[in-house]
């Protein structure tokens, strides 16, 4: 029964992909894990460029579902078409979470393609060569990077923590004015516990880029005993919103943010402008998502055009930065020229692309992931 749902599953999706086409167009199929504003996103904006640069192509469009789950469906179609022996696989190109994007690459399902479109040498980012542990250099082209950071009340605080060092100190000083969710309810608040471990554990580069040895998590003891400690002046939030709300509500004056969602609230008037933010040191962890094409794409040709459109310094600076929040995932070096003056300190004034580049980290690899988190639960919540 279980295999009966999952083929039809893949089915169904096959015959999204190909729905309301006209045969006597070419057809690039583009399938997009993630929420529902990255399908728009595709569908909306980047498609009708591709097409008027390109007549006689139409984009088609599928979502596949937010988190790594919406990932796993394309790599399991992926995975159904290769076993099944076809010459030619009905996705063009795949948008997947960087989890996903390695386990494709482990698979053998991806093309090696970023050598070849122009702007493939514009991505200086590590996580466009390392997917938490495995190497997808030249398969991967990040559609956009997400990442955490600390908000923080400007009013009340000029000079804001630099690193978890500074922070410890400054959460000694003015206890239960920090907030963040732990690891229930929100990645923000995992992230911050993330680079926590990073500061004073075992370094991002171990535990984001190498393979996973048993034991390593032993070393983390004083590391979580000094969370536990911390968390005693600390007040904690509901969640991503929650941490938002009550920096807004002056509950809180300081909290780990997912960047994107900070400034969307803050052009929404959400929160107030006094709110800034900052990229503590050794490094706070965020994740981007790729562009791929698989192995046996029907047009790849075409699917590298698309990609190579949608990782121009144009495109990123008009959709990624200035549509989303999201930090490019290009180095911004090549957008800046294309972003206006407003948009470019908005994004980068607070945290410039150097803070991206030095203190902007990869999560763990999923087994020290899980470490970290059981850790977590049975020696700091506890």
């Amino acid at each position: 029964m279980f295999v009966k749902t999952k083929m039809t599953l893949l089915t169904a999706m096959g015959a999204i992909l190909v729905s309301g086409v006209s045969q006597a167009e070419t057809t690039l199929n583009v399938a997009s894990a993630g929420s529902q504003n990255m399908v728009d996103y595709v569908k909306t904006y980047l498609a009708p460029k591709f097409e008027a640069a390109h007549p006689g192509v139409k984009i088609n469009v599928v979502g596949t579902g937010p988190g790594d789950a919406g990932s796993h469906k394309i790599l399991e179609k992926l995975s159904a078409q290769n076993k099944s022996g076809l010459k030619a696989w009905d996705i063009d190109v795949a948008v997947v979470h960087q989890k996903i994007g390695g386990e494709l690459v482990q698979q053998g399902l991806l093309s090696r393609y970023r050598d070849d479109i122009n702007t493939g040498a514009m991505v200086t980012r590590d996580s466009a060569r390392n997917a938490l542990g495995t190497n997808v250099d030249g398969y991967v082209m990040p559609m956009f990077h997400s990442q955490t950071a600390i908000a923080y009340n400007s009013d009340l605080i000029p000079t804001p923590p630099k690193s978890y060092d500074e922070l410890v100190q400054w959460v000694e000083n003015n206890p239960k004015a920090f907030g963040y969710n732990g690891i229930k309810n929100g990645m923000s608040g995992v992230s911050f516990v993330t680079g926590w471990v990073y500061a004073y554990g075992s370094d991002a580069d171990k535990l984001s880029s190498q393979p996973y040895q048993k034991g390593v998590q032993s070393q983390w003891d004083a590391a979580f005993e000094q969370l536990k400690a911390f968390n005693k002046n600390i007040t904690f939030t509901p969640g991503n919103a929650g941490t938002l709300d009550m920096l807004n509500r002056g509950e809180i004056f300081m909290g780990p943010v997912w960047v994107d969602m900070f400034y969307s609230w803050k052009e929404q008037g959400k929160i107030p402008p006094s709110l800034k933010l900052s990229l503590l040191a050794p490094g706070m962890p965020g994740q981007p998502m790729y562009y791929v094409v698989p192995e046996k794409a029907a047009n790849p040709e075409l699917a590298r055009k698309f990609i190579e459109l949608a990782t121009s310094p144009d495109i990123q600076a008009e959709g990624i930065v200035k549509r989303f929040n999201w930090y490019p995932g290009i180095d911004a070096t090549h957008v800046q020229k294309h972003l206006d003056k407003q948009s470019w300190q908005k994004l980068f004034a607070e945290i410039t692309p150097d803070d991206l580049s030095r203190y902007g980290k990869s999560f763990p690899i999923a087994p020290y992931f899980d470490d970290i988190k059981e850790g977590y639960e049975r020696k700091v919540a506890n």
